[in-house]
């Protein structure tokens, strides 16, 4: 189930849309119309990208009569924090190890 929730929430972060309303988002709730306002696109195309974003789980709307507000879901960018964190360590250990290796008084020449 990770694994997809990741594939979810890295296809909904490839879209630099989608990226600055997550940006907007991450300073706190706020309304579909106030996240439409600078983005050069119609309402109904705001609300697809916000579809996606739910799916991905990386934000929540909830409607109060004819206002949707929508805020962060902090886990699920903890998660792919997480899991980029883990990768970027992995290639640091291998890099280490590979210096040292090249730096060994067996590689001079």
């Amino acid at each position: 189930m990770l694994n997809y929730q990741l594939d979810q929430t890295f296809a909904a972060l490839a879209d630099p849309t989608r990226r600055a309303m997550v940006e907007r988002l991450v300073t706190g709730p706020a309304t579909v119309s106030e996240l439409a306002a600078p983005l050069p696109m119609s309402l109904p195309a705001v609300m697809l990208h916000l579809k996606v974003l739910e799916k991905s789980g990386l934000v929540q709307s909830e409607k109060a009569g004819r206002v949707r507000t929508c805020r962060i879901e902090p886990r699920m960018l903890s998660q792919a924090e997480n899991w980029v964190a883990d990768r970027r360590a992995m290639w640091e250990r291998s890099l280490d190890r590979l210096g040292a290796l090249l730096d060994s008084p067996e590689n001079e020449t």
